[in-house]
């Protein structure tokens, strides 16, 4: 089954420097909900920038459906929801929530 996603691959513009892969979840790319929680962990591989974006909404069934999830470039997910970027350089172990109703993050660990 093909995704709808939220934004045409002609919206996409480079909006940070290129730092591989991430993870996000259809509710960011398809539903266009915001991101609400990511952490970052160790990299799977050279490609992989260790970020994972959740819009918070997900419960375990639709995280544990690999359906719901793919691989994206962080830029992609940063065009998807820019409050993101000021946080983009944080090691691994960051977990960060939104302030709700803002553009912010608390950083909850790293």
């Amino acid at each position: 089954m093909s995704k709808n996603f939220k934004l045409k691959p002609e919206e996409i513009k480079q909006l940070i420097a290129p730092m591989g892969g991430c993870l996000a979840t259809d509710k960011i790319t398809v539903d266009g909900l915001a991101v609400d929680y990511m952490y970052r962990e160790d990299a799977h591989n050279e490609l992989d920038s260790g970020w994972r974006f959740f819009s918070g909404t997900e419960d375990q069934a639709y995280v544990d459906d690999p359906a719901n999830t793919s691989v994206y470039d962080v830029n992609t997910i940063a065009n998807y929801d820019k409050a993101i970027i000021p946080y983009l350089d944080l090691p691994v172990g960051a977990e960060l929530e939104r302030v709700r109703g803002t553009d912010e993050f608390n950083v909850l660990a790293g």
